[in-house]
């Protein structure tokens, strides 16, 4: 930018770029004086340069323009002057030890194969999930033994409860307006409909639960009817219709014994990938969708689901054998695992990391039931091609 830019008048150039050659004052050239009152020499080195006629021997004015020249091109623009070579850093110390002890373990990180985090976590309250979970487990098999209509209840009201949770969710991050009221009655009504009248019964009522969906959104504004339409009949068949496969189970005369293989080979896929993931788990299995899912603990939830399987099959089920159930295994576990992910996909768009709080150190009810759901139709339709439908 030149000097006239800033609002001042140009001044006579003493040199050019550095690629034109020495100044004209070194070369002898003799430049004009501008017009006006005579200036001493001295007052004119401190207002402005105005160099006269080229001294024989150079300017000594002009030599310590040069040399601030030259300090301008050689700064980071041009990178002239090399900083001079610097050796290697000495090693930091060691942090010091505190006097009550050795100090604490060294990160995942420093260790070989460590996944950069500063130290494994268990991820949840584990006193707290262990308790909920066995209250829960005694609760579900207390009802499945004693009297399969109360299983039946306690189901509905799992089912309503996790419609309550999505359709709640929905509305705070996404505001889609999902009606409860038929969701929740249409819900009870697949299951107790598929228990009583079987595949044939709960595919009535999952109908007419999307048209009562339909019609009770028609009593509030147009706006949004399509999408607030489409969420409740995506509710509807993610939360009661997969949940009427294990009442289609309860149906047979070993009814119980199928839901708790069920149930057992879900639990067991869990905690299997859950413990092998935790102290082995290296390479992520879905980093998108759920970072804390690794490849090991897949694995982890297949050899566990599939050793439960076979003793399963072979002494709980009449006519089972011990291959069928390394089969059912694995397809439980892999149902399972996708459960888990695809509910993780709905958090990770609503934003949220559980459904909700009811159960402490597992989150909502639909964070325990992610992996049920898809199961149920698995392992109904493997139990009648293995055992019939009982």
């Amino acid at each position: 930018m030149n000097d006239s830019s800033w609002g001042a008048p140009p001044r006579p150039r003493l040199w050019g770029p550095a690629d034109q050659g020495p100044s004209p004052s070194l070369r002898g050239e003799v430049r004009p004086v501008p017009a006006g009152p005579a200036h001493d020499v001295g007052e004119a080195a401190q207002t402005r340069p105005m160099p006269t006629v080229p001294h024989a021997g150079g300017d000594p004015r002009d030599a310590a323009d040069r040399d601030r020249g030259a300090a301008r091109l050689s700064g980071p623009l041009f990178r002239d002057d090399r900083e001079p070579e610097r050796g290697p850093r000495p090693p930091a110390a060691p942090p010091p030890t505190p006097p009550d002890g050795p100090g604490p373990p060294p990160s995942d990180a420093a260790q070989p194969g460590g996944t950069g985090s500063t130290k494994k976590s268990a991820g949840r309250n584990l006193p707290a999930a262990i308790g909920v979970g066995v209250g829960l487990g005694v609760v579900v098999v207390a009802s499945l033994f004693i009297y399969k209509p109360v299983f039946v209840g306690v189901l509905a009201v799992a089912v309503v409860i996790g419609l309550w949770e999505l359709t709640s969710r929905l509305a705070e991050r996404k505001d889609i307006r999902v009606p409860l009221v038929p969701l929740a009655v249409g819900g009870v009504a697949m299951v107790v409909a598929g228990y009583v009248r079987g595949a044939e019964g709960a595919w009535v009522a999952v109908s007419l639960t999307a048209l009562a969906v339909l019609v009770w959104r028609m009593t509030e504004p147009p706006e949004n009817y399509l999408r607030d339409v489409t969420a409740g009949v995506f509710a509807a068949f993610y939360v009661p219709f997969l949940a009427t496969f294990v009442a289609l189970m309860l149906a047979a005369d070993d009814g119980p014994r199928r839901v708790l293989v069920f149930l057992l080979l879900t639990v067991v896929s869990d905690t299997g990938a859950y413990a092998v993931g935790w102290r082995f788990g290296r390479h992520k299995l879905a980093p998108r969708i759920s970072p804390g899912k690794t490849r090991e603990g897949l694995l982890g939830a297949i050899a566990f689901a599939m050793v439960a399987g076979a003793l399963s099959m072979q002494y709980l089920i009449k006519g089972g054998a011990w291959w069928q159930g390394l089969l059912l295994g694995l397809a439980v576990a892999v149902s399972a695992t996708l459960g888990d992910l695809g509910e993780s996909m709905i958090k990770r768009d609503l934003g949220i990391k559980d459904m909700g709080r009811l159960l402490p150190g597992h989150g909502g009810i639909m964070d325990r039931l992610d992996s049920l759901l898809p199961t149920a139709p698995v392992v109904w339709l493997l139990m009648v091609i293995f055992v019939g439908g009982g």
